[in-house]
């Protein structure tokens, strides 16, 4: 079961499983009592999310990481990320108003692309997790065997064609629709349903 979580610029996914839930991305530094609401319309506490997922280290998707981490929330560090892990601490620190701190790396579970099918299946959540780096270096997709994908920022598929020129975004979505989606959600667009 997905959830939907609309409370600022970013689209955040709440996935169920069998022994333990994962969020996927969240918004800005700044919008935990926004975060707070939304959880609270979809029936979802803040102890019903075992772990957080970015799908890159952009500001606008890992903003709330470390505050959901000092309430009991794990990150899932994927090893294609690791090194972008910090990318935004710059930018935030130019708001103080924000109060970001940065994530610590040390307290999170490091998973392996190649080996995330196996660590999803421990929380009884069917799927894999892929590097799909056109828009960023660190981007993942979370594609689930029910068919439901999470992309983050990768440019909507139905913008595929306006960038010939872009190998790397083309291979990305040859990846993605090789295991067959039924629904595509992305961070910044409304989710897409495949035909």
């Amino acid at each position: 079961m997905v959830s939907k979580l609309k409370y600022g610029n970013t689209n955040t996914f709440f996935v169920r499983g069998i022994n333990g839930n994962l969020l996927v991305d969240t918004d800005y530094a700044g919008t935990l009592p926004a975060f707070y609401r939304a959880i609270k319309e979809h029936n979802i506490k803040i102890s019903d999310i075992t772990y957080v997922l970015a799908t890159h280290y952009h500001p606008d998707h890992i903003g709330l990481i470390s505050e959901l981490m000092e309430l009991g929330v794990k990150l899932l560090l994927i090893d294609t990320q690791v090194e972008y892990i910090h990318f935004s601490d710059e930018i935030f620190s130019r708001d103080a108003r924000m109060k970001y701190v940065p994530i610590n790396k040390e307290d999170a579970v490091l998973v392996k692309c190649k080996e995330s099918r196996v660590f999803l299946h421990s929380i009884g959540i069917e799927g894999e997790i892929l590097s799909t780096p056109s828009h960023s270096k660190d981007s993942i997709s979370l594609i689930l065997d029910d068919g439901f994908c999470f992309v983050g920022d990768l440019e909507p598929i139905d913008y595929l064609d306006a960038y010939d020129n872009n190998v790397e975004l083309k291979e990305d979505w040859k990846i993605v629709m090789s295991r067959n989606p039924k629904v595509i959600f992305y961070a910044h667009a409304n989710e897409r349903v495949v035909l």
